[in-house]
């Protein structure tokens, strides 16, 4: 296990560990501009699926023992259940309805981490929970809608899937003697196992692919999954699990962002407002540098009372 960061070393963890879900911001223009039309299993097997393969080819390094098991119960929870329960919300829901039940994603990040990683459930947590989800609200939330209830209990499930994935492999870790980039490659091929028969059963592979196809292909395997998952990986070896679970919203303000910018969508004082109280949250969740250890403020106390700078030179009888 890696020791957490401290200072200037966390700032620098948690910047690179929001790059992944900020890029998985992207995948929703990507795909719509890209990629073949109404294929969304295709979108997430492909990605997948071919990123792990190349990572396990790069890096010839396999899972034994437990992590045969555990390897695919995280990526099952962190890409293919979470990736397949997604898409039916998509599916069912409006967008904006399912962004919002995402965003719980964080309340169940906390809950699951008290239960089984011992984090201690504090005032700010419950409040940066809070206001996380209202500031996404905010930002994607039009108007009243029906909701379906397959739907809802596929983004739900989806949610928790995730949060159950974070929390885990907080838990475990990651084995000795094998890297991060072996370790993203083990989980992306196992989520992309767990997707394929689906995508053979419902969608099929698709005829033929435009050179923008590929472009857009390229991208989600590189960016979207090697890269990324690689960098959201090592901010949960690094970062408390509840602090990583609130990076995860930066994914919608990005797609707003670039949907006001390449697609002509609007972009509201609502809107805005919800950013920044989903940066508000995401701040207030980030873990604060701890006081020094109760030996050094002892040394400073003794220090200040005998007026000395420093510690007393042994006194020997």
């Amino acid at each position: 296990m890696t020791d957490a960061p401290t200072g200037g070393r966390r700032l620098l963890t948690t910047g690179m560990t929001a790059l992944a879900p900020a890029s998985w911001g992207t995948t929703y223009l990507v795909t719509t501009e890209w990629l073949p039309p109404d294929r969304p299993l295709l979108a997430a097997t492909a990605r997948a699926l071919p990123a792990g393969l190349i990572l396990l080819a790069c890096t010839r390094t396999l899972p034994s023992g437990s992590w045969l098991w555990r390897s695919l119960i995280l990526g099952t929870l962190n890409i293919g259940a979470f990736f397949f329960l997604l898409f039916v919300a998509a599916y069912r829901l409006p967008g904006g309805i399912v962004a919002v039940f995402m965003a719980l994603q964080p309340t169940f990040v906390l809950i699951l981490a008290a239960l089984f990683l011992g984090d201690r459930i504090r005032r700010t947590h419950v409040v940066a929970c809070a206001l996380g989800a209202g500031g996404v609200v905010l930002l994607v939330f039009k108007g009243t809608v029906a909701l379906d209830a397959i739907g809802v209990a596929a983004a739900l499930s989806g949610t928790a899937c995730m949060a159950t994935g974070i929390t885990l492999t907080k838990r475990w870790g990651r084995p000795g003697g094998v890297g991060l980039l072996p370790f993203t490659g083990w989980q992306l091929v196992a989520g992309g196992l767990v997707l394929l028969p689906f995508l053979l059963l419902f969608e099929g592979l698709p005829d033929r692919l435009t050179g923008l196809n590929v472009v857009g292909f390229t991208y989600l395997i590189s960016v979207g999954a090697v890269i990324s998952y690689a960098l959201w990986f090592r901010g949960i070896e690094r970062l408390p699990a509840l602090a990583v679970s609130f990076l995860s919203l930066c994914s919608p303000i990005v797609a707003t962002l670039l949907g006001y910018v390449f697609l002509h969508q609007t972009l509201s004082l609502p809107q805005l407002l919800g950013i920044l109280v989903i940066i508000c949250a995401a701040l207030l969740a980030q873990p604060r540098s701890a006081a020094p250890p109760a030996p050094a403020r002892k040394l400073r106390e003794d220090s200040l009372i005998s007026g000395s700078s420093g510690p007393h030179p042994d006194r020997r009888s």
